[in-house]
C-alpha cells in the first residue's frame, strides 16, 4: 500500500521553476528525508514522485497512471504541491466525508504552525487521474498572494523561496503523509 507525495520538476520556459514547481518537489523530498532521519517506519510505503511533463499536459502523470493503475486499490492517498511553498494554511482534500474527517483530525497536529484548514477539493494535474478514479487526494494550501507575481515568469527564481516557509510546508507534508501511512487502515473511499 502506498502514500504518494509529489511535485513536478519541469518549469515554464522563461524561469528557473524554483516556485513552480521546484518548491513542491523539494518539500516532498524533504518530508520523506525528515521521516527517515527521525527513524520512523510507517506501516505503508511512502513514495516520492517527481513528475515531468506537467507543463506539457501532464504526460508524465498520465504515463505513471497507466503503469500503476492496475494497483489503484493499494494507493491510500495521492498528494501534490503545485501552487508555491509559501506559508501553509492546510490542505485541499478530495475524498469521502469519512476520510475528510480523518484528515481534519490529522491536521489538528499542525495547530502549532496554524496549518489546520481543510479546503473543498484537492488540485493537481499530476494526481487528477487518481482522484477521478476515487483515490483520496490532497494538495498543499498556502498563502498564494504573491504566487502569480512569479508564476511562469523570469521572476520564478530561488530568491522567491523563503527557507522558513518551505520548512513549514515540508512539516505539513511530513506529518500528513506519515500519519496516513501509519494508520491501521487505509483512508475510506
Amino acid at each position: 500500500q502506498v502514500v504518494l507525495v509529489s511535485g513536478h520538476l519541469d518549469s515554464w520556459d522563461v524561469g528557473q521553476g524554483a516556485m513552480d514547481d521546484g518548491g513542491g518537489a523539494f518539500i516532498s523530498w524533504e518530508a520523506l528525508s525528515l521521516i527517515k532521519d527521525l527513524g520512523l517506519r510507517p506501516k505503508r510505503t511512502l513514495r516520492l514522485v517527481l513528475w515531468t511533463g506537467e507543463e506539457q499536459g501532464g504526460v508524465g502523470a498520465r504515463q505513471y497512471y497507466q503503469l500503476h493503475k492496475e494497483n489503484i486499490s493499494n494507493f491510500d492517498i495521492v498528494m501534490e504541491s503545485d501552487e508555491g511553498t509559501f506559508r501553509p494554511s492546510g490542505l485541499g482534500f478530495s475524498g469521502s466525508a469519512e476520510a475528510r474527517d480523518i484528515v481534519k483530525e490529522i491536521l489538528t497536529l499542525l495547530q502549532p504552525i496554524n496549518a489546520t484548514d481543510v479546503y473543498g477539493t484537492a488540485d493537481g494535474t499530476d494526481i487528477a487521474f487518481w482522484m477521478r478514479d476515487g483515490v483520496p487526494g490532497a494538495s498543499l494550501h498556502n498563502d498564494i498572494n504573491k504566487y502569480f507575481w512569479f508564476h511562469h515568469s523570469q521572476g520564478d527564481t530561488m530568491t522567491v523561496q523563503d527557507p522558513n516557509q518551505m520548512n513549514l510546508c515540508a512539516a505539513v507534508w511530513a506529518v500528513v503523509s506519515y500519519v496516513i501511512a501509519d494508520m491501521e487502515d487505509m483512508l475510506p473511499r
